[in-house]
């Protein structure tokens, strides 16, 4: 499986999602490849995505994909990360 985190720049919230999406599939027992990504990115880096992984400011630029979106309102809630992990992946 993979998940793409997308922001702006592509280093700094990103980072920070994918670091803690990496922590919740850990703890969750679930494997999946996590990239950092930034919107100019996007065809190339989630063109094979499973889940996109961002905040609401960015879902209008993602547009069309098959990708589930996955919209996360606090990098850091890992509870958050995880309870719309776990509804995405069934």
């Amino acid at each position: 499986m993979k998940i793409v985190a997308i922001c702006g720049a592509g280093i700094g919230s990103s980072g920070i999602l994918k670091v803690n999406a990496e922590r919740v599939l850990k703890r969750l027992g679930l494997e999946a490849d996590v990239t950092a990504a930034h919107l100019g990115s996007l065809l190339t880096d989630a063109a094979d995505a499973q889940i996109i992984l961002t905040s609401a400011e960015f879902v209008d630029a993602i547009g069309k994909t098959f990708a589930d979106v996955i919209v996360i309102e606090n990098y850091f809630d890992t509870d958050e990360l995880s309870r719309k992990l776990e509804a995405a992946l069934g």
